[in-house]
């Protein structure tokens, strides 16, 4: 939609908006089965993998020397629209004698930490998008 940086950081703001939304469900799901036994919390990694793609992206190019299809390519840039967040269950920690590590607290600070995320992003946006409009104006 949108060409060059300001789209490529428009695209990363509205899908790590995304990702905050998905978080939430998460951590919404973590408090619902605060008391059921053997429950494990998950977690939602995305910006790590985010940064690796992104990084990969500034990678200068190291010559490589490939005699054969099957040689693996050790500096492959990955493009940041295909990495996808990943839901990972916590079998570490175990907060509760029935199994269950689901940590009110926690999730309270998660929840808040994520909403704080969330609404700073679209101020993020917003404020992107009054650039533009000053530009145009």
């Amino acid at each position: 939609m949108f060409g060059g940086m300001f789209g490529k950081n428009l695209g990363i703001l509205t899908r790590e908006m995304d990702i905050s939304v998905l978080r939430r469900d998460v951590i919404a799901n973590n408090v619902a089965n605060a008391d059921t036994p053997n429950f494990k919390r998950s977690v939602v990694n995305f910006e790590s993998q985010l940064k690796r793609a992104l990084d990969s992206e500034k990678t200068v190019a190291f010559p490589q020397y490939l005699t054969d299809s099957r040689h693996i390519v050790f500096d492959k840039s990955m493009d940041w629209q295909d990495v996808s967040p990943r839901r990972v269950l916590d079998y570490l920690t175990e907060a509760k004698n029935n199994g269950n590590n689901v940590d009110i607290e926690e999730e309270g600070m998660d929840s808040l930490n994520n909403q704080l995320l969330y609404t700073t992003l679209a101020q993020v946006i917003s404020s992107e998008f009054q650039r533009v409009n000053i530009v145009l104006k």
